[in-house]
């Protein structure tokens, strides 16, 4: 895993240039379901060529069925799914966190990364826990925050953004 690539996500910071964010902020209606307009949902996902191989990163923000914000990052060259997956979420909450949204909804495909940061599985690679720590790390900067899982299908924008992670490689 490349940590210079990844560490400039790593740090709590309320504001931060954002060179590589989506230059206007979109008004794409999400896939999932109809949201009340005034919760914060946050879509992540991660991809890995592979498994380890080329990673990449995506993280959207919604504000009911708008698109608020959207990003998407290169994770390293030999980097696992999970390392990807946690990375978009860590993304997103740190966005989250800058935009100073304490109440947050977060959903992801990745049935292994939601099951462990709602405590229904352990994490036992070691390789992980660095990421779920960074995680409930952030959890904490929030007043309310869940983890629902969805399928691909209803995870279409992150995985386009996760993907084009990976184009940054090159």
């Amino acid at each position: 895993m490349n940590q210079s690539k990844l560490s400039h996500f790593f740090s709590i910071q309320k504001s931060e240039a954002k060179s590589e964010t989506i230059s206007k902020i979109n008004k794409k209606v999400r896939p999932a379901q109809q949201i009340n307009d005034n919760t914060y949902s946050l879509y992540f996902d991660g991809c890995s060529k592979g498994n380890p191989g080329h990673a990449g990163a995506g993280a959207v923000l919604y504000l009911g069925n708008n698109e608020i914000w959207a990003k998407s990052i290169y994770v390293g060259n030999r980097s696992t799914n999970n390392a990807a997956e946690y990375s978009g979420m860590i993304l997103g909450m740190n966005e989250a966190i800058t935009k100073n949204i304490t109440e947050l909804s977060v959903y992801g495909d990745s049935m292994l990364v939601i099951k462990q940061m709602r405590g229904e599985y352990k994490v036992t690679s070691d390789s992980i826990k660095p990421f779920f720590d960074k995680a409930k790390l952030l959890e904490k900067q929030f007043s309310k925050i869940s983890y629902t899982h969805v399928y691909r299908d209803k995870n279409t924008r992150a995985d386009e953004l996760s993907n084009q992670g990976l184009i940054r490689s090159a």
